[in-house]
């Protein structure tokens, strides 16, 4: 017993060396991520030019040849227009630019169309403008929204600004209503009028309306005054074009275009989207800062700089071609993520309800006196469906690969591609080899759920974008890397792949197995040049930890908990000093976060977590796909006739992967302010496995296969690292077959059911387990004690 305590020991302390330096593997490539580094001081004056909603569609060398040919010279790219109200009317667009910030004009929810852009603009003197209302909607998003805008933060950080239009005032007046110098329309020569300040905010109107001749004959006529105002611009001047609202209630992907010195035919970006060809509406005001060398204001902007990066095609039209088609996608997608996870949840639901049955009826008994089988074409189809089911996320992802959206049938389109794929990897895995083992389907879609989203995340997270299953560029939350979603599905394949490997191998192995395959995970989590998402690492991580615990048998207990704790602490203090590290605009989400709390605004960001986490809860289908599946474990699959206990006690590894993807689950949800996206996710993968290998194990609870020749042993033989005749290692005697503490025989040790076998009786849990559904000779076999 001395001998199998100081191996017990050996192998938690090994375990804890792995997932230490997994941690420390995991924090050292996330220490430095791509650097964006905006041009200072590069002009005397900028001038911000607004069209409310102007798309890429709209942009042509017949109806907008002066846009065209600025676009040709500088760098283009898609805008997201969000702003502190969805969708972004043209006054809260105009107000967010002139914040830098999340901003709103008033707190009235828009219905229908977007209302007219109607500011009264008072002029008290021949110069400058007031606006009366500024002060109130300056009160208003201080104590009613939570974000912290000050509308007309940007004004306040230069000596004096020029507004031309009504809409140009509303972004060009300061906290107090004052506008330096305004006119209500374009001179006819502007020239002395844009050179009187460094900054300049000009209003040319609106393209509204799906009519396409409508929108043609709008983009005309501010394409016209474009032409005026590029003719008058002021040398060493940068002129950023902007669709700087949306017009309708939909909301789209605008135009964004800056010409000037150093931003020349390249791609727009910023490090608030770490996307090369997307800025948001939020970093015009600070990229206007930056390239007149001013400084930014305190705690008031959280857009970042844009940037000019290379790599834009040398063809204008096939450079334009890119963020029209990006507009197209995430227009499409809209709809079609309503249903397609609103059928997932149903289906999901309706698999669980037809899973009870099966369940009741699938352990086999040895008398006559048992409930009839169920057929066996009815549990085939039943687990079809359950392999189906969990690899509908990857195979709607992966569906991305194909242009769908491009047709006038886009939901229809998606449809297909999807039910293509998934068909496919559902025949692949029926037929597979593997498919046959207790474990094998598990092991198949677990691995294919981590390698569809960790290959697309490797290449630069394409398919998340815009994608079905991913992140829209339209929140303004994130633009590269994992979303919560792919996050979900990534984390329990790979915790679910990491248990049936370490299942396969010898006992002491485990724990580096997982913390191995843990590691790559955390890798492509975790640094900002993959996923990019150091909160999702974070939870990876305290999963891996949780899993490496209890990867070679028994429960968690408060040791374990204890250093699985102190790991996850560690690495999320790791992860907080690097991010704090980093220069701001580089920083992480939880960088910004303790700067925040650093600062004083702390509380405001705990209060937009909150409610983002209020809103991702009420009403999201993978909320209600994470609560069935709680019901259907808790009710169904952990009651003695579930399997879900029997499954844990002859697979450890499994129970361990399981038990990780909670634990991530939880810390991320909470984290993240996904609230039970992240569970839901990882639900999708997860509770049809864990239903399927249930029903596999009942299927073989009866099962008597026998180790080949193996002889009766005295149990006075019977040592912790015992072995039969022919190499049968007989390794710690359990509770044994009928509860009485001793071993009879080696052979009843090995053939005992009830709860020494599975683990279904009450108070014991002692197991027989190995890698395989039968025993074979030869086979290295281990009782845990739980």
């Amino acid at each position: 017993m001395q001998r199998r305590s100081i191996s017990v020991g050996s192998g938690r302390a090994i375990s804890a060396l792995l997932v230490t330096l997994v941690m420390i593997f995991g924090m050292v490539v996330s220490a430095a991520g791509p650097a964006a580094a905006a041009t200072q001081g590069t002009a005397d004056h900028v001038v911000l030019v607004g069209v409310a909603g102007l798309r890429w569609e709209d942009v042509n060398q017949q109806d907008t040849p002066t846009l065209w040919r600025l676009a040709e010279q500088g760098s283009i790219g898609s805008l997201s227009v969000r702003s502190a109200r969805q969708p972004t009317c043209p006054v809260d667009g105009w107000l967010t630019l002139g914040a830098g910030n999340y901003a709103a004009w008033d707190d009235e929810p828009v219905a229908g169309q977007c209302p007219e852009l109607d500011v009264a603009v008072e002029q008290p003197d021949g110069t400058g403008a007031q606006l009366p209302a500024q002060r109130s909607t300056v009160q208003l998003n201080k104590e009613k929204l939570s974000w912290g805008a000050v509308p007309g933060a940007l004004a306040e950080s230069v000596r004096c600004a020029v507004a031309v239009g009504p809409g140009a005032a509303v972004a060009a007046a300061r906290p107090f209503g004052r506008v330096d110098r305004y006119e209500p329309t374009m001179p006819e020569d502007p020239a002395g009028l844009l050179s009187s300040c460094a900054l300049s905010i000009v209003d040319l109107g609106m393209v509204a309306g799906e009519e396409p001749a409508v929108r043609a004959q709008a983009a005309r006529v501010a394409d016209a005054g474009l032409a005026r105002l590029l003719a008058a611009r002021p040398e060493r001047s940068l002129v950023i074009v902007a669709g700087v609202s949306d017009t309708d209630p939909v909301s789209r992907l605008h135009v964004a275009v800056a010409d000037g010195p150093g931003w020349e035919r390249g791609w727009l970006t910023s490090a608030s989207t770490g996307r090369e060809g997307y800025v948001q509406l939020i970093d015009l005001a600070p990229t206007a800062l930056t390239a007149l060398g001013r400084p930014m204001p305190e705690r008031l902007f959280i857009g970042q700089p844009a940037t000019s990066v290379e790599g834009r095609p040398t063809s204008l039209p096939a450079a334009v071609t890119a963020p029209a088609d990006a507009d197209r996608e995430v227009h499409a997608q809209r709809g079609v993520t309503t249903w397609f996870f609103g059928l997932l949840a149903g289906f999901q639901v309706l698999l669980a309800l037809a899973v009870l049955p099966l369940l009741r009826r699938a352990r086999r008994h040895a008398g006559p006196g048992g409930p009839v089988p169920v057929s066996p074409r009815v549990v085939a189809v039943v687990e079809a469906l359950l392999v189906a089911a969990a690899l509908a996320v990857p195979a709607a992802l992966l569906a991305d690969l194909v242009p769908w959206w491009r047709g006038d049938q886009a939901g229809l389109y998606f449809a297909l591609v999807t039910v293509l794929l998934l068909g496919a990897a559902t025949v692949g895995v029926r037929f597979h080899r593997g498919y046959a083992n207790t474990l094998g389907p598990l092991g198949l879609v677990a691995g294919l759920a981590a390698l569809s989203v960790g290959a697309d995340v490797a290449t630069g997270a394409q398919l998340q974008l815009n994608g079905v299953t991913g992140y829209s560029a339209l929140a303004g939350g994130r633009y590269t890397g994992v979303g919560v979603v792919g996050l979900g599905v990534f984390v329990a394949g790979t915790l679910l792949s990491a248990g049936w490997l370490a299942q396969r191998v010898r006992r002491s192995w485990r724990p580096a197995v997982m913390a191995l395959v843990g590691a790559v995970g955390v890798l492509l989590v975790g640094s900002p040049y993959l996923g990019g998402d150091p909160v999702g690492a974070v939870a990876l991580t305290a999963g891996v930890c949780v899993a490496s615990a209890m990867s070679t048998g028994g429960w968690l207990t408060f040791g374990r908990v204890a250093w699985a704790t102190i790991a996850g602490l560690a690495v999320t203090a790791g992860f907080a000093v690097l991010d704090m590290t980093r220069p701001e605009p580089e920083r992480g989400s939880l960088g910004r976060f303790l700067a925040a709390l650093r600062e004083g605004t702390g509380g405001l960001t705990m209060h937009r977590s909150g409610a983002s986490s209020f809103e991702a809860l009420v009403g999201s289908p993978l909320t209600i796909i994470a609560l069935a599946g709680m019901a259907l474990v808790w009710f169904a699959l952990l009651q003695p006739w579930g399997g879900l206990k029997r499954l844990f006690g002859i697979y450890p590894a499994i129970r361990a992967g399981m038990a990780g993807i909670v634990v991530a689950a939880l810390i991320g949800g909470v984290l993240g302010g996904s609230a039970l996206n992240f569970a839901g996710a990882a639900a999708t993968v997860a509770i049809p496995m864990a239903a399927l290998a249930a029903l596999r194990v009942l299927d073989h609870a009866a099962d008597r296969t026998q180790p080949a020749a193996v002889p009766d042993v005295p149990v006075s033989s019977i040592t912790a690292d015992s072995t039969g005749s022919d190499g049968t290692k007989l390794a710690g005697a359990g509770s044994g077959a009928a509860g009485s503490g001793k071993v009879p025989t080696a052979r009843s040790a090995l053939t005992s059911g009830g709860s020494g076998c599975g683990g279904d009786g009450p108070g014991r849990s002692g197991a027989v387990t190995g890698s395989e559904d039968t025993v074979e000779a030869g086979t290295s076999v281990e009782t845990t004690v739980t």
